[in-house]
């Protein structure tokens, strides 16, 4: 082995000394191992960096040098396949070069790359022990902080995110620490920081990880934190606001919090308690703390016993657009029915309350599945009945049965088979609805009042919820709500009286009879129909088609912002052929003459675009903005 071949291999065991320390303890999922691979992924032994055959000029051993050596004399040439410095730290700082660091890379790994072509005999345990006063493991899988930290002697930056940590042990945490970030994992309790915390720490960072319980107020005080500048609990699953604020106001140096994404930043008082009540406090969730709204917020940390933990959310239902009218496709009805009816409506699901929200809003939720799972069954038993117990006489028919099963389902038009030989054929008569019209568990269904078609239906709906259980809530916004358009086809039957001839009004049927067509008659008069449905009608179970439904997100609702507002588009229904009729009717209904609507139909289908079916909605969380209005709420 030669004699340059030898340095480059006693440096190369002298740089892999640091990892092989830093893996003496470590362990599947440690911090250590984490680091280790990380080093060796910068390969800062290999080339164009550490030393060898490229340098090997550059660092032979130092020998005794004769006095003839001192002379100037002209710079030698490199030996053959060497590199300069410059065209080595050329290889790792382009971006088109296979040797450059991948996307993402630190600027201390950079550092480091530069580092070890430059002067790779730095790289020994000491210096890396000293050198990294900030170190960044990210997304690794770390689950465990081992002891081996406690070696970063100078290490004031800590950020170990989106890893798997549920516990730290702090007393494996240098003591000279003033940021730890530990977004994204698993932590359930702030319990486990409190032990022996780093006392300098000035920021914390707690978001997306999972701390639940009242408790957690009290592992947020001075006594643990006394340093405490900056603190981010914010997409945590916190409830209790005012047992969390009492105990942030025993951090004196507290600047900056962030408290968004919890469950206690739904109230409407959430902002203005906390400003009012944290006096110091500069930023709240990354939105400066004016003078003019801590002015506005005075006192309201005052009115802590009336402020109950609650959310108050507005949904409001504009107009409907783009629906298909159906009615002129159905034939003209006969004498005998079915008169048919259209109505259009919105639905939505919405939380349930814990204390049973539903019950409150009987008059307006969406009692969309109650014709087909309650009195559709009803009707369906009460027929199935009186069917059976005339089967025995051979006189069971079960055509109107087929035909009222599938108006429930579908509304299509071929039959049921028309006998059933089995009970277990009479179940699968059973309606099944569309599971768009189902709310999911948990939740409501709710719906906008019923109206008939127009080109523009107002639906002019607005409905605030009050909720207790925060912690679903949250939840329920993360996910969203569905928002779907409900087309209801009604059919409605005469109801045949057969006259009595007990009655004791059969003497005055000729006189009755006469009054009852003079009154008809003054009917067609005054309304200028033809013909007038009868009075008694029979309704069969309502025909449910969903004409659209769509999700919509409001995980913005979580992430500070007031309301969400959107309109939703659910493509064209329309067609060519359901207008042309819609149009002839509307202007048969204005008198116009034949050539008008001939004119019109015209140019309709030259210009025809159909408007899509789209709906407006608004979901606002309701956010006081200063003591009066939040004392006005009171009030009311």
């Amino acid at each position: 082995m030669t004699e340059d071949e030898t340095v480059g291999w006693h440096h190369r065991l002298s740089g892999h000394r640091f990892e092989q320390t830093l893996g003496d303890s470590e362990g599947q999922g440690s911090l250590a191992a984490a680091v280790r691979e990380h080093l060796r992924q910068l390969c800062l032994h290999e080339f164009p960096c550490g030393t060898g055959s490229w340098n090997k000029s550059r660092f032979l051993p130092q020998t005794s040098r004769a006095w003839r050596e001192l002379i100037p004399r002209q710079e030698k040439a490199l030996s053959p396949g060497e590199e300069t410095v410059e065209d080595l730290l050329g290889l790792v700082r382009s971006a088109h070069s296979p040797w450059a660091l991948v996307e993402g890379s630190s600027a201390e790994d950079l550092f480091l790359k530069e580092l070890a072509i430059q002067n790779p005999l730095m790289l020994k345990d000491s210096f890396f022990y000293t050198y990294f006063r900030s170190l960044r493991v990210v997304d690794k899988d770390v689950s465990l902080v081992d002891k081996e930290l406690l070696k970063f002697v100078k290490l004031e930056e800590l950020v170990l995110s989106a890893n798997q940590i549920k516990e730290i042990d702090t007393t494996n945490l240098p003591p000279t620490l003033k940021v730890l970030e530990l977004y994204g994992n698993k932590i359930t309790s702030m319990e486990c920081l409190c032990h022996h915390p780093p006392p300098r720490l000035q920021h914390l960072g707690l978001g997306h990880n999972n701390l639940l319980g009242h408790l957690e107020s009290l592992h947020v005080t001075s006594d643990h934190w006394p340093n405490l500048v900056s603190l981010d609990l914010s997409f945590n699953n916190l409830m209790d606001l005012h047992s969390m604020v009492a105990g942030l106001q025993t951090l004196q140096h507290l600047r900056l919090l962030l408290l968004q994404g919890n469950p206690l930043a739904l109230v409407p008082h959430y902002r203005g308690f906390t400003i009012d009540s944290l006096a110091r406090l500069c930023v709240l969730d990354d939105i400066t703390v004016a003078s003019s709204e801590k002015h506005l917020f005075r006192g309201l940390s005052h009115s802590e016993d009336l402020l109950a933990p609650e959310a108050q959310i507005l949904v409001t239902v504009g107009n409907l657009r783009g629906v298909l009218d159906s009615s002129v496709l159905d034939p003209e009805p006969g004498p005998q029915g079915p008169f048919i009816t259209y109505n259009y409506y919105v639905t939505y699901d919405f939380v349930e309350d814990e204390e049973g929200e539903g019950s409150q809003y009987s008059g307006v939720l969406a009692e969309v599945g109650a014709w087909g799972s309650s009195l559709g069954e009803d009707i369906l038993e009460e027929i199935i009945e009186d069917i059976e117990e005339s089967s025995e006489s051979g006189l069971a028919s079960l055509s109107e049965l087929g035909e009222m099963e599938e108006s429930i389902v579908s509304g299509a038009s071929e039959p049921l088979p028309q006998s059933i030989g089995s009970a277990e054929e009479l179940a699968k008569l059973r309606p099944l609805l569309d599971p768009r019209l189902c709310p999911s568990p948990g939740t409501v269904l709710f719906s906008t009042v019923p109206k008939p078609w127009s080109d523009v239906i107002p639906c002019n709906y607005e409905l605030q919820h009050t909720l207790k259980d925060l912690v679903p809530l949250k939840a329920f916004l993360l996910s969203g709500t569905t928002v779907t358009v409900v087309e209801e086809k009604i059919l409605s039957w005469p109801v045949e009286q057969p006259p009595s001839s007990d009655s004791p009004l059969a003497a005055k049927k000729g006189k009755g009879e006469k009054d009852k067509k003079e009154k008809e008659k003054d009917k067609k008069d005054k309304k200028g129909k033809d013909k007038e449905l009868p009075k008694e009608m029979h309704q069969d179970p309502p025909i449910l088609r969903v004409l659209g439904s769509s999700p919509v997100v409001l995980e913005a609702l979580l992430a500070g912002e007031s309301f969400v507002s959107t309109v939703c588009n659910f493509g064209v229904i329309r067609t060519l052929e359901a207008d042309r009729l819609t149009l002839n009717r509307d202007a048969k209904k204005n008198k116009k003459g034949k050539k008008d609507v001939k004119s019109l139909v015209s140019v309709f289908e030259s210009d025809y675009q159909p408007e899509p079916l789209t709906v407006e909605i608004q979901i606002q969380l309701i956010q006081w903005r200063s003591t009066e209005e939040a004392l006005r709420g009171l009030v009311i």
